[in-house]
């Protein structure tokens, strides 16, 4: 037995086909009701999409070389305030009386804003007219540890005493009515006050240099070809004439990019640091920041 399978007839299945998604071939047009709104809504986000898209571009242009790189100056304050219990804030002093001996191992008298009576480790008068507390010029936050007799804390001679070879009163092999081999009323190397060697620290009555003229470094070759980003920084000294003076890396970064903000930062110029209203050198740190967009 034999069985024969006919082919469907054509006619149902264009039926069929004009009943699906008519719109779909440009029929039905009416019989769905438009709502003008959502046209008006669709059109607003798309001309408001556009504008956004066109300004961002031109504000990229516009800062592209305010975004190759960040100076972001100098560090954060937080970085320049003594901690509560400091045993340095930049500075130092000297003296002596022009002995012949080395100035005598001890510790110098507390520090304060003002002298009135210079450190000795050999009182040269035994009963002065008016008795006042010895001191050393600094930030009266700054401690000590605080031996029996009074000395140089640097010197490593316990006897016999002596207030050192140095001038100007006080102890040491420096001058001026401090304590050490430096210059000034402060204690160690460096001058003016305080101690720690070198020129101030910010904080305690000296201010922090500012800024006033700071060009862009460029980038290296280098780092712009392997997109390298990050930031450096130095320290420095910002002398009393507001120049950059002793620049050194302190966090490098490689590719080239410390050697860009060395040669840069040496370039600017600061509104100097101030103690007592008058400029004095201030150490610091800069932070130099390299960002490819």
């Amino acid at each position: 037995m034999s069985a024969h399978i006919s082919p469907m007839p054509a006619q149902p299945l264009a039926l069929e086909q004009e009943g699906i998604l008519p719109t779909l071939f440009g029929q039905g047009y009416g019989t769905y009701k438009s709502k003008p709104g959502a046209f008006i809504a669709s059109y607003a986000c798309n001309v408001l999409v556009t504008v956004l898209l066109v300004w961002s571009g031109h504000w990229f242009v516009q800062h592209r070389r305010e975004l190759s790189h960040d100076l972001s100056g100098l560090i954060d304050q937080a970085t320049y305030l003594l901690p509560s219990s400091p045993t340095q804030a930049g500075g130092g002093g000297g003296g002596g009386d022009r002995d012949k001996l080395a100035a005598s191992e001890g510790s110098p008298p507390k520090f304060a804003r003002q002298q009135f009576t210079p450190p000795t480790a050999v009182p040269r008068n035994e009963a002065p007219i008016l008795p006042i507390d010895p001191t050393v010029v600094g930030n009266p936050q700054i401690q000590l540890a605080q031996l029996m007799i009074t000395g140089d804390p640097l010197s490593r001679i316990s006897g016999p005493r002596s207030n050192g070879a140095g001038s100007g009163s006080g102890i040491g092999s420096g001058c001026c009515g401090g304590v050490g081999p430096g210059n000034g009323a402060g204690v160690g190397p460096g001058s003016d006050a305080n101690m720690g060697g070198g020129a101030y620290r910010p904080g305690g009555g000296v201010t922090a240099p500012r800024a006033i003229f700071q060009p862009e470094p460029e980038y290296s070759d280098e780092a712009r070809k392997a997109q390298f980003q990050g930031s450096v920084v130095l320290w420095l000294v910002v002398g009393p004439d507001g120049r950059p003076q002793n620049v050194k890396v302190v966090r490098s970064l490689g590719m080239g990019l410390d050697e860009k903000a060395l040669e840069t930062v040496r370039t600017w110029r600061f509104e100097p640091g101030r103690k007592d209203g008058l400029p004095v050198a201030v150490q610091v740190h800069v932070e130099v920041i390299f960002h490819l967009y």
